[in-house]
């Protein structure tokens, strides 16, 4: 089966990367701009094209037909029908990597089903991946062959995706634990909420490919480990080595703090947000997934550790940032 990865090289994909070539011994294709090589697998098949560039990705593909492909670049309506013309005729399924945020809020349940309304209001990055999915179904009625996956929180080794943590330097975090520094928890901590490690999606992504029931479909991939925002924090701070020094602040405050962190926390995080997978279950009858949470901490350190002079880097702007944000919360200077 030939698979082809669009980007390839992030925090979920390269986890798919990984599962494809392993365990299911498919031949991977990895479609970007050829500037994390470090990131792609040595098995993989490489073709370069800047995806903004629809001539040339059109180029790169000339004379290729592939059983699927994976999208995880796509954010709104021109990126769909790009997507859309550029790949139409060239694979037997298409796979929109959208995401579990695209859910109205609030929550009618916590448990998520994929038929349950959508419309974040909180999120624009949301509305986008809505947006992608109503125009993907709108050619999926003319014949292509759309599928839509809606991952939650997924990490990996290298991306310890928390709530609040530096997008830049993923280390940060760590850091501050191991110094001893209070680590900010948004609200009380007890939303619920399910963290799935990269290689686990990628077991039940890849079940999916080449199955032409698929088509049409929309589809949770998360693991069914259930967690508050406690918990996940203290497990990484005891792979790191110390006890977790948290501090609880109110959403709004950080929102109002932050505006950046706004959407990104009454839009997804704040809320609690468990999502049912018996539908990808059923088409995948062995999907489960390996990795709980306290194991994937472990080698998140155990990754950072390996290499501490390339990986430990500090991002000094987010640290301060959120001194400031403890300081003007507790009312005296973060230690």
């Amino acid at each position: 089966m030939k698979v082809l990865l669009v980007g390839g090289t992030g925090t979920i994909s390269t986890g798919v990367q990984k599962v494809i070539v392993e365990e299911r011994g498919y031949e991977l294709y990895v479609l970007n701009r050829g500037n994390s090589k470090a990131r792609m697998r040595p098995e993989a098949h490489s073709l370069i094209a800047d995806y903004n560039d629809e001539a040339a990705v059109k180029a790169a593909l000339q004379g290729y037909h592939f059983d699927t492909v994976v999208d995880f670049r796509i954010q709104g309506v021109a990126d769909m029908e790009k997507a859309v013309r550029i790949f139409d005729g060239v694979t037997d399924q298409y796979i929109l990597i959208s995401s579990g945020t695209v859910y109205r809020k609030p929550l009618s349940n916590y448990v998520i089903t994929e038929d349950m309304p959508l419309g974040n209001l909180h999120s624009k990055y949301a509305r986008n991946k809505v947006a992608s999915e109503m125009t993907l179904r709108k050619y999926i009625e003319k014949g292509f062959p759309g599928v839509i996956v809606r991952p939650s929180l997924t990490y990996s080794d290298f991306n310890p995706l928390m709530a609040m943590n530096s997008r830049k330097d993923p280390y940060s975090i760590i850091w501050r634990m191991r110094k001893g520094k209070p680590v900010v928890v948004h609200g009380d901590g007890t939303s619920l909420w399910t963290i799935t490690h990269n290689t686990d999606f990628g077991r039940g992504i890849s079940g999916l490919f080449g199955n032409p029931a698929t088509i049409g479909e929309a589809f949770h991939i998360t693991s069914d480990e259930v967690l508050d925002w406690n918990r996940i924090y203290t497990y990484l701070a005891h792979a790191a080595g110390v006890d977790a020094n948290l501090i609880h602040i109110a959403s709004d405050y950080i929102g109002d703090f932050d505006p950046g962190l706004r959407e990104s926390l009454l839009g997804d995080h704040a809320v609690s947000a468990v999502f049912d997978n018996s539908k990808i279950k059923k088409f995948v009858p062995d999907f489960v997934c390996k990795i709980p949470f306290e194991e994937g901490a472990k080698r998140i350190v155990a990754w950072f550790d390996e290499d501490p002079n390339a990986r430990e880097t500090l991002d000094e702007e987010w640290n301060a940032k959120m001194d400031a944000l403890i300081a003007g919360y507790t009312g005296k200077k973060a230690e």
